[in-house]
């Protein structure tokens, strides 16, 4: 609707500036030709004749000007297009004007003048200077201004009773009503420019505007498909974390438990003694319920067995005695600190740990000593598992278990998964310390 209103407004300015200075002339030769009795004589009456023609020619020559500059251009001349926009009245500012119009302008005021001087209703047809001055004459303030003094000087004239003014009383009334004309029309034109600086801010903000949308829309778009990627890309990271969390989770239970019950049964070959050799095969059978019972929870995502019943200090009380019990290497565990209950997955993420690092010991260290602390350290948890065996060199560790497992690089994973670390200290011949710290997050 706003668009067709303003293009309705554009078509009318164009036909007033077309057509107006035509009517005006002809409402200006009526009039002056129903008073010629009274105010014209002899002479003066060619001489307004010879110049009314010659009005009417530059009005006709200007008309097909802007004719021939349309069909030239394909479109309206910079100094006849009347853009709603910028030229809704004879306050707005146009393009820049060009040297044809200036002359048009300059020639139709002065004949103007000079016909409201034979004739003071031909100034009907002078106050056309009001509303294309600007439009017509060059964008500095000085000419515009000019233009628009020597209309008001023509109507001032008129209005005060013909040119020139025959008495005192004329002359007073022509130099008021010439100060009047002049404020008004300087003082319009001077609103209308500023109007139009407005209306072109306004338009520039809209564009801008405009063109902060489209660039918005586009980068709402970009993060739409990057939010789709980033889903993707996180579904796929959950799928590879659980997969290593059941590969960590059967390589701690199953695997350690099946190593066990092999160790358990290899012993019962190479021992005569019927006693000993069914001692052995309990164990490895316990060993083997032990860990079909973790398998099912681990498949399952539940706690380890040990802390099924237990809090952490007693799951891991438990977990090194039966170790040292099956093992035969002495073992100690310690508490320090204030126990808390804390998060369950917490309690597993250290008992597993506590689990591979004494399986480690058990398989790799040659120890006849382990020790097994937890310590409660503010907003920290510790778990320090140390033996006295041989060590080894930390460097050497990707060559020893270059044909996989999950050992160090579990441990170390599962401290990480919660915000926490691994060191570990060894060297060969001074025996092994595993440490891991992870946040003490409280049990709800």
């Amino acid at each position: 609707m706003n668009g067709a209103l303003t293009t309705t407004v554009e078509e009318r300015w164009q036909q007033f500036f077309r057509w107006g200075p035509y009517g005006l002339l002809a409402v200006a030769g009526l009039l002056v030709a129903a008073s010629a009795d009274q105010l014209m004589h002899g002479p003066g009456t060619v001489v307004a004749g010879a110049m009314f023609a010659a009005v009417l020619a530059l009005q006709l020559w200007w008309t097909a000007y802007q004719r021939a500059v349309a069909e030239t251009s394909g479109e309206p001349s910079r100094e006849t297009s009347h853009e709603p926009s910028r030229e809704p009245s004879l306050l707005t500012v146009p393009g820049a004007p060009g040297p044809a119009s200036v002359f048009y302008f300059t020639v139709r005021t002065g004949l103007a003048f000079a016909l409201t001087w034979t004739n003071p209703f031909f100034a009907v047809f002078a106050c056309m200077g009001y509303f294309d001055a600007v439009r017509l004459l060059p964008p500095r303030p000085a000419a515009a201004r000019a233009g628009l003094l020597v209309v008001a000087l023509t109507l001032a004239g008129s209005q005060s009773g013909g040119l020139p003014p025959r008495n005192l009383i004329q002359w007073v009334a022509f130099a008021g009503l010439f100060v009047l004309n002049g404020c008004l029309a300087v003082g319009l034109s001077h609103l209308g420019v500023k109007e139009a600086e407005k209306a072109r801010e306004r338009a520039a903000t809209i564009e801008a505007l405009a063109r902060a949308n489209a660039r918005l829309e586009e980068a709402l778009e970009e993060n739409a498909a990057l939010q789709a990627q980033l889903l993707v890309q996180a579904r796929e990271a959950g799928v590879a974390d659980e997969r290593r969390r059941l590969a960590a989770e059967i390589h701690d239970t199953i695997a350690q438990g099946l190593a066990g019950v092999i160790t358990q049964l290899q012993a019962v070959g190479a021992t005569t003694d019927p006693e000993l050799a069914r001692l052995r095969l309990r164990r490895a059978s316990d060993l083997a319920r032990h860990s079909l019972g973790e398998a099912r929870r681990s498949v399952q995502n539940l706690s380890p067995v040990a802390l099924e019943h237990d809090p952490l200090p007693d799951a891991l009380k438990k977990t090194v005695a039966n170790w040292s019990e099956r093992t035969g290497i002495t073992a100690r565990f310690t508490v320090t600190g204030t126990e808390h209950p804390v998060h369950e997955e917490i309690a597993a993420t250290l008992l597993r740990i506590a689990q591979e690092a004494l399986a480690n010991a058990e398989r790799h260290s040659g120890a006849a000593r382990a020790g097994v602390t937890l310590s409660y350290m503010g907003d920290e948890i510790t778990l320090d598992v140390r033996d006295d065996g041989h060590g080894f060199d930390p460097a050497a560790v990707p060559t020893r278990h270059r044909t996989g497992g999950f050992g160090l690089d579990g441990m170390r994973a599962r401290a990480e998964r919660l915000a926490g670390s691994l060191a570990l200290e060894t060297e060969p011949g001074h025996g092994t310390a595993i440490s891991a710290r992870v946040p003490l997050a409280p049990h709800d």
